[in-house]
């Protein structure tokens, strides 16, 4: 007898449903290639993070709460995100200290948390993806990815196993992007800097396509890359790993045959 199909709930995230919804598709597709029933509930919100980061922790609660009454009833719960997912597994029990009820609640709802390639290869033990993408690509490691979660080696690994693909590591591939969320419109200057070194590392790698898991920081670094003329394509690791890279433009690019 076969064991049942985990339950997943997908966070989708903001930036994903207003910004690049191809990416939420790609996240279905892997998940339910891994053996997932996939569900997107519809009452899900903002993760609360840009409240939390301003220090509006009441606001962030409330967000919370819902969150997790959302996602009550999954056995996991999975974002496309290393950000998002940082803010509901590390942030949100201690949102509830000074709760605890709300607190137990809010573990519980942790425990069950990852980001998207991470549960792939760390809980449902994904080796190799049936994909196809030729060229040489380079690939940023998000900050709450790497630092929060641990997210590095995950990604490349599953890279690894799509024929064609070339992996080209950029200079301090671990240092940030300059976005930050609210920073890069707090501290506009200091952010330009930062994401200009970034996108200079990224040039010298000779990569045709930049990945990462965080749409904030693919937003952030294509708008840099663009201003300065550069041809190289952005896309999440998602889209590539799901074999659905021709399904959009690369971000920051317009529609075919729009002006």
């Amino acid at each position: 007898m076969s064991e049942p199909r985990p339950r997943v709930g997908l966070f989708v995230t903001c930036l994903v449903d207003l910004f690049r919804p191809t990416v939420g598709f790609a996240a279905v597709k892997l998940l339910e290639a891994a053996g997932c029933t996939v569900e997107v509930p519809a009452d899900q919100t903002c993760c609360g993070q840009p409240a939390y980061n301003s220090g509006d922790n009441r606001d962030a609660r409330a967000i919370a709460e819902g969150v997790i009454t959302a996602f009550q009833d999954h056995d996991y719960v999975v974002a496309p995100s290393g950000s998002c997912a940082g803010m509901l597994k590390h942030h949100y029990p201690a949102l509830f200290a000074d709760d605890p009820a709300w607190e137990e609640r809010a573990r519980a709802f942790a425990a069950k948390v990852h980001e998207l390639v991470s549960f792939l290869t760390d809980v449902r033990g994904l080796t190799e993806v049936e994909s196809s993408f030729a060229g040489a690509v380079t690939y940023h490691d998000s900050c709450s990815g790497l630092r929060e979660l641990g997210v590095r080696q995950q990604p490349r690994a599953l890279l690894r196993s799509i024929d064609g693909v070339k992996l080209e590591e950029m200079d301090n591939r671990d240092a940030c992007c300059g976005f930050g969320g609210t920073f890069c419109v707090k501290y506009p200057d200091i952010s330009s800097a930062i994401v200009g070194r970034k996108s200079a590392a990224i040039k010298a790698t000779g990569a045709d396509t930049l990945l990462a898991g965080d749409l904030g920081c693919l937003l952030n670094m294509a708008g840099k890359l663009s201003r300065e003329g550069a041809t190289i394509d952005v896309r999440h690791v998602a889209e590539v790993l799901a074999d659905m890279h021709d399904a959009a433009p690369a971000i920051g690019k317009p529609e075919s045959g729009s002006r």
